[in-house]
């Protein structure tokens, strides 16, 4: 994989992580995948919010700072209907936002602990 399709995944993932910031989400993670086989993606960026309300709003605020900070949109965007796990597809970075129940059910970071974690303290 080339250096500049690597900086771009980085640069997606720390502009998905401010996004969350700007939205006040809590425990921030992001994961860098880009050395395991098994990986989907090079990143997943995860998080939660407190009410469906803040689900949503985080993940327009990813969406809009990776728009206005790249170009890029999601290729895929799902889970906007009950908004409990919207996910952001971007390829090379998926981002996860959670309902905090539903962030404990699945684990995400669990599944993925071989990655490189870095973790954000909430603001």
């Amino acid at each position: 994989m080339s250096k500049k399709v690597i900086a771009n995944a980085l640069l997606l993932a720390d502009t998905a992580v401010f996004g969350m910031q700007e939205k006040k989400a809590h425990e921030i993670v992001k994961i860098e995948l880009s050395k395991l086989n098994a990986a989907v993606a090079d990143y997943f960026v995860i998080c939660h919010g407190d009410s469906n309300t803040q689900v949503e709003a985080i993940a327009d605020s990813v969406e809009e700072e990776i728009r206005k900070k790249t170009g890029e949109k999601p290729y895929g965007r799902e889970g906007q209907r009950n908004a409990q796990w919207i996910l952001l597809d971007y390829i090379n970075v998926v981002v996860h936002v959670f309902l905090k129940d539903n962030r404990d059910f699945f684990g995400i970071e669990d599944l993925w602990g071989d990655g490189v974690i870095t973790t954000y303290a909430d603001e």
